[in-house]
Parts: structure tokens; sequence; C-alpha cells
């Protein structure tokens, strides 16, 4: 903390004494048609090739000496704006930058050399607007399935709940919303996301090296961030596709100084169910659907200040009924999220973010039959706080710092149960608190023109709380004896000292080699009863007995430019370790913790994962898109489960991605997605054997038979409208062309072209019978999803 104290008090006597000879250009770079900020915009000097790059705010600062200078404003998609300056002061300037017809020129100059100048390894950022041109799984634009695409990302199962980032699990992915966490980011059991992509501004995934702002996670950080709605204009859009509806409303509140955007989008599944179920069925009654809510507010209250409140609300409801059986299930489950930011700039080199959020995650499960009625919750609420200081102090040096906190309520299960009148004892409502806090500092620094370095430090504390009962088990299992902690009582604290680092070298021949190395913590687990994830994975601290998840990665890395920067390429080798992973014991079950704890069901083991991921990316032209190659292997030791290391559940040897998207006219624009992944793992009986009648099984080792190659083809096509109409003067008969109010467009889609029936999950049968020597056993594969045509109607006015 010394070293940390001294470097920064350096750094500070630097900046001043680089400031007495320089002056710094400050401001916001938008969108001339809506007034939204543009998230890595850049300012750039061409003569002296330095440049900055705006934030998720839009706000850049560069620090140059004085003189006569041209400036260049880019934004992906957007053309360029060229002012010539003389600079003798400090001088804010908001540049607005309009949209253009000739695409592919300025995409040629929107991230021209961001590859490998960048300090990022193992970071990619998604256009939103290339994601509305992919194929779409029934017409659902799906930013999660976007990001799957990529190397070192997969999917557990077709449809699986969460992401799987370069082996870790599904809950070492810091997933945040306008900065706010989500703990379950799908719909309709993971076949969909929660993240609406009409109301959705930018998607960023940090998959290697983690910048110290972020903690709390393993594995990856994936940014999402909402629009911040149309402060010039009232406009509204929305599509009508097979299974759901969207409907966006966004204007301003007071033209170029406020803004709203609201995002609505349900299914209507539980529609086509009634209407196919007749009322005569055992069935009837049975449905699903989900709903999102998206909105968000801004306002700027002077030249230095301005909020912001977004919200989500999202709910997936399944009921399910045999009316023959008298058994009915209903589960409800759904995110809650609300997040305040304030900022404040102090001056053209110095700006604050300050944050504050709420998040409340709720899975309930509830079950009847005859007179017997049963339900089980979980979930988890967080109320957290960030403050966040950008400081620029010359064009060579970017500076972050700040503390987060977080306060969570955990409810890993609560369990009720009743038959009539009669209410079963079945304990109290588990909650288990908890304080996590961090302060980092990182700074990202030019040494030399090849050589540039971002470091950072992170320390964390975690802390475990009452009220809390602890329940110690005896050499039988039987709870012996309990110990009661009052209400802020601490139970057990952690802290972790987090080093960060990634280094950029760049190379004479439009290349560079980049590296870096993260070490975290993670303070919350996610313990899962079966082979898919499921909502009904369980969500747990860590406490006195759950220790908190510790990893590092290494990584490195070597990225080259192509022909004058339309191709992009890297190569990325990493390796990763994982220490105190948890896994429920064998045969545990949800209701197994009722007047005990959780964690005395938990086993906890080790995780390794190492691997090579090929890129190549055309960034502009018709024809865009990528090619993506992931070698990999990640393993599992969890002495309790297996004496022997053994593959994890998602572990992939090889995942292959084509993606692209080709603009034939300004009316047809057609894309295309393949994937090839090797199968699953799972454990399957190798033997079998009869105990007084009873079917009995000898299993093999954990995930030791993989299922078949996953692979599916899918494709698009999306007509679009004439953007102009012509307009006849009806006095003089002059035609004249203008812009239409309403546009619309067509997407058609495809899913699984050539009806690929791929595994979701084998199961063991058998028929005949012992007694008349016809005794068989067989398994079996259930697929999910043959050739699936779609088409939405998308409109704008």
């Amino acid at each position: 903390m010394k070293f940390l104290a001294l470097h920064i008090t350096c750094l500070f006597a630097f900046s001043l004494s680089w400031g007495q000879e320089n002056v710094t250009i400050s401001g916001y770079i938008l969108e001339k048609s809506s007034g939204e900020p543009i998230i890595g915009g850049q300012i750039y000097v061409p003569n002296i090739q330095q440049g900055a790059v705006t934030n998720e705010f839009g706000f850049y600062s560069l620090t140059l000496p004085k003189g006569s200078y041209q400036l260049v404003y880019r934004g992906a998609g957007l053309p360029n704006d060229t002012l010539s300056i003389q600079l003798s002061r400090d001088t804010t300037i908001q540049a607005e930058l309009g949209e253009t017809t000739n695409i592919e020129e300025v995409e040629i100059n929107a991230k021209k050399g961001d590859n490998i100048n960048s300090t990022k390894i193992g970071q990619i950022e998604l256009d939103v607007k290339l994601i509305k041109k992919l194929p779409a799984f029934l017409g659902e634009v799906d930013v999660l399935k976007a990001i799957q695409l990529l190397p070192g990302v997969s999917s557990a199962s077709e449809g699986g709940q969460g992401f799987y980032v370069r082996g870790g699990g599904p809950d070492q992915n810091l997933v945040l919303l306008d900065n706010a966490q989500v703990y379950n980011a799908s719909h309709l059991f993971g076949f969909f996301s929660v993240f609406n992509a009409d109301a959705i501004k930018s998607v960023n995934l940090i998959k290697g090296s983690m910048p110290a702002s972020y903690g709390g996670r393993l594995s990856s950080v994936l940014e999402v961030n909402m629009n911040e709605g149309n402060n010039k204009k009232f406009k509204v859009t929305g599509g009508l596709g097979l299974i759901s509806s969207r409907l966006t409303l966004e204007g301003p509140i007071v033209k170029e100084k406020g803004s709203f955007i609201v995002s609505a989008r349900r299914t209507y599944i539980d529609l086509f169910m009634k209407a196919f179920i007749k009322k005569s069925s055992s069935f009837y009654g049975s449905s699903y659907f989900f709903y999102d809510l998206n909105a968000k507010l801004n306002y700027r209250l002077g030249p230095k200040d301005k909020i912001y409140l977004s919200g989500y609300y999202g709910k997936d409801l399944f009921n399910f009924g045999n009316k023959e059986q008298d058994f009915s299930v209903r589960m409800p489950w759904g995110n809650g999220i609300a997040a305040l930011r304030w900022n404040h700039q102090f001056n053209s080199k110095l700006f604050m973010n300050t944050t504050a959020t709420l998040t409340d995650y709720l899975f309930s499960f509830g079950s009847a039959q005859d007179q017997f009625q049963f339900e089980l919750k979980s979930g988890i609420r967080d109320y957290g706080g960030k403050v966040e200081l950008s400081y620029f102090p010359n064009s060579r040096n970017s500076i972050k710092m700040g503390a987060d906190y977080l306060y969570h309520t955990f409810t890993p299960t609560s369990v009720s149960a009743s038959q009539e009148d009669v209410v079963f004892d079945t304990g109290l409502a588990q909650k288990l608190y908890s304080h996590e806090s961090g302060v980092y500092f990182q700074d990202e620094v030019d040494f030399t023109s090849w050589l540039r370095v971002n470091a950072g430090i992170r320390v964390s504390m975690y802390q475990f709380t009452g009220p809390f009962t602890r329940y110690y088990k005896g050499p039988t299992g039987h709870t012996d004896s309990t110990k009661t902690y009052a209400k802020g009582d601490i139970i057990s604290s952690y802290f972790g000292f987090e080093p960060r680092i990634s280094a950029r070298f760049l190379l004479k021949d439009k290349s560079s080699v980049k590296g870096g190395f993260a070490y975290n913590n993670q303070y919350v687990h996610l313990a899962s009863l079966s082979a898919v994830s499921l909502p009904t994975d369980i969500w747990y601290p860590s406490t006195d007995k759950a220790k908190p998840q510790k990893g590092w990665q290494a990584s490195l890395g070597y990225f080259r430019d192509f022909n004058n920067d339309k191709w992009e390429a890297s190569v990325e080798v990493y390796y990763k370790k994982m220490e105190n992973m948890i896994e429920f014991k064998q045969g545990a079950l949800p209701t197994d913790n009722v007047n005990d704890n959780t964690d005395n069901l938990l086993v906890y083991g080790t995780g390794w994962s190492y691997g090579a991921e090929f890129f190549i990316k055309r960034i502009f032209g018709k024809l865009t898109g990528w090619i993506g190659y992931t070698l990999a292997k990640s393993d599992r030791y969890f002495p309790d489960i297996q004496d022997t290391k053994y593959p994890a559940k998602y572990d992939r040897r090889h995942d292959l991605t084509l993606v692209g998207t080709y603009e034939l006219n300004k009316r047809w624009t057609f894309g295309f997605s393949f994937i090839y992944a090797s199968g699953n793992t799972l454990t399957l009986p190798n033997s079998w054997y009869f105990n007084n009648q009873d079917l009995l099984f000898n299993y093999g080792p954990r995930n030791s038979t993989r299922m078949a190659p996953y692979h599916r083809l899918d494709i698009s096509a999306t007509w679009y409208d004439k953007p102009t109409k012509t307009k006849i003067d009806k006095k003089t008969g002059e035609k004249t062309e203008v812009q239409k109010k309403f546009r619309q467009n067509v997407a058609f889609s495809v899913y699984n072209v050539y009806n690929r029936a791929n595994p979701y999950f084998l199961y063991i049968d058998n028929n005949g019978s012992i007694t008349s020597n016809d005794f068989k056993i067989s398994v079996k594969q259930v697929s999910l999803f043959p050739i699936l045509p779609s088409v939405t109607w998308n409109f704008e006015f």
C-alpha cells in the first residue's frame, strides 16, 4: 500500500509538471441524429499520432502541447469529423457525428489499428447492429447467443442457461447491465437472454486480463449498456415475431438536455398452448410465457453534471398441470434491477462516475398433488454502490481509481409444505448476509511508442455476518450441536490482494504481441444439482466453511492487421487455475438442508483450463464476419467425488464458428452462422446387474462419456424498405426524394438448416424381460430442435 501511495503521488507530480507546458481538449462525442453518446469513439491527431478514446458515457480528454492541430473525430459506423484548431488554453469540444451512406469508408476508419494498438487481450466489443443482422432463433435477436459465437465462449448445451468462458463455470462470469449485477440472464430455461436488443447500446466481453476496476469473478466480465434515448425527437420502434413482440418508445424530456427510453417485450407461447391444448385434455392449463421491461432516464443538470436512472424487470412463468393425476407445477422466476448514476466533470482531466444499484433475483418452485402442497424458493438481493475517478494527466497516461461495495442477502432455500390443514415443520427460511467491498487503482501508460502497459491493483474484502445458525454434524451425519450468531456478528472475514497487468509490444509490420495476468477472488458460488443448468441452481455465499474461490489466468497473444486494416487476426494462448470450487455431494437434494446449512451438502475442489484461440475477422466491405477456432481442455479435481482428475461437464476440445453477413444492396442483407463443437461430457453406467429384481448400475469415471459432436447451420435474410419516397409538388409537378418517416424491414431466418439432431441429453432405457431372455439396455438421445424457420417484421417511425 505504501508503494501504491508513492506511485500515485509521483504520477500526479509528473502530470502537474507536464501540464505547465500543455493544454487539454475534453468533451463528449455524440451521435448527431439522436444525441446518444458514442462509447469507444476516438479523437485522433494524425501529425503526432496521438489520441484518446471515449468512456462509456462518451467523455474524452486529450492533453497536447500548445500549437495548431487537425483533430479527427471517429465513431463506428459513422463518418469522421475533421476540425482544425489553434490550442492555447484548455478547450471543451462536443463533437456530433452523423450518418453516412458510404459505410465501407466509414468502417475502415472507425476502429483503425485498435486490434494491434490497445492493451486489450481477450476482449471483444460486439456491434448491436451486427447482432441484429445475424440469424436469430425463432426470430428473437439474442446478445448471449451472439457472444457464444466467439472463440473461448460456449454454451453447455443447446439452450443451456448461462455461458462458459475459457473453461470457467457460469457463476464465474460477472454480467453487468448499466453496472448492476445480473444473476440469471436467461429466459425460457436458457433459450433466450434477458437482454432486449432494441434497448441495448453496447456489448463488451472481457475474457482475458480483467482490469482492476472489476472484481468478484474468476472468468470474465460481460458489460451491457442500455440506450439513453433520443434527446432530439420522439421515436417508436418495434417488431412482431412468431413467439414474441417488442415495442420501444424514446424521446426528449427536454430537447438536447434529457431523454428517456422504455422498451417492452412479451412472448405469446401461452396463447398458442391455450389454443392447441383442448379443454378436455389432462394438460389443459399448462402454459409458459416471459416478459421484460427496460427503462432509462437521463438529464443534464449543467455543463459538468449528468444523472441517469435505469431499470429492468423481467419474469418467466411456467405452469404445468395433469388433471387426471390432480398434479400441478408452478415455476416463476425473474430479475429486478435498478441503477442510479451521477457523472461529474471536475475539470478537463478529472471525471467521476458514482453509481448506486439494486439487484433482486428470485426463483420459486411449487407443486401440488391431491391435498399435498410443496413450495421451494431461492434468491439473492444486492444493494451496491461504486465511486470511480478517471484521471487523464497527459496523452500517454490514463488512470482509474475507485471503490465499490455490495451488501448481499442470500436465500439459498426456503421450503414449505402442507396437507389440508396440517403445516409441516420445514424449519426457518435460510437467509445469509454478507458484505463485499473493494478498492482499486489502475494506470495505462505509454512508456515508449512500442510499449504500452495497463497495470492495476485491486484489494477486496468480504465479511460473512449474522444472524446465522451453524449446524454441526456428527459421524452419523445427524446434527450434534448448533451455534447461533446475532445480527451483525462477524462470522468469518476474507481479504484478497489481486494484481492485474497487461502489456502491448508494437512490432513494425502492423502487428503486436500482448500479454496479460490477472489474479481474482470470488465470494459467491453457484451450486448445480443437474448436468444441465436450470433456474433451480442455488447461489450461495462464502461462509466460515465455504471458502472464496480463487483463481489466476495468464495469457499471451499475437495480433496482426492485413490488407490496409481490412482484416484483423489474432492467436491467443491461456492457462487458468481455479481453487475452492464447489459441487453438491453425490445424491444431495435441495430439501436436504431443512434445519441444516447448505454448505454441509457441498464438496470442494480445484479446476484447470488451458487452450489456444484463433480469430480472423473482416471488419468492413459488403462481406463482413469472422472465423473463430478454440482448442481447449478443462479439468476438475474433487477428492470427495473422484480420486482422479476428470473433464468438466462443459469441457470442449474443439470449437469452430463461422459467422458472416453480406450486403447484396441497400435493400437486402444476408447472414449465416455455423457452429461445430465437441460433444459435452456425462457419466454413464459401464455395467448393470439385478438385486432382488431391482435393476442397478455401476457407473464409470465421472464425465468419461462424450456425446456426439454438436454442429448446426443457421441462415438469415433481411429485406429493407426504400429509405426515401418521391414527393410531387402539386403546383410545379417537380419531383423530389424525401426521407420516409415510417421505416420497416422483414427478417427471415432458418435455424438448423440441415435438420441436425443434436444431443440435448442421453438416458438409459430398457425393454424386454430377464426371465424371457430378451432383456436389453440401450442409451437413447433426446434432441430439442429440428429445422425451424421464422419471420419477424420490424418497424420504426
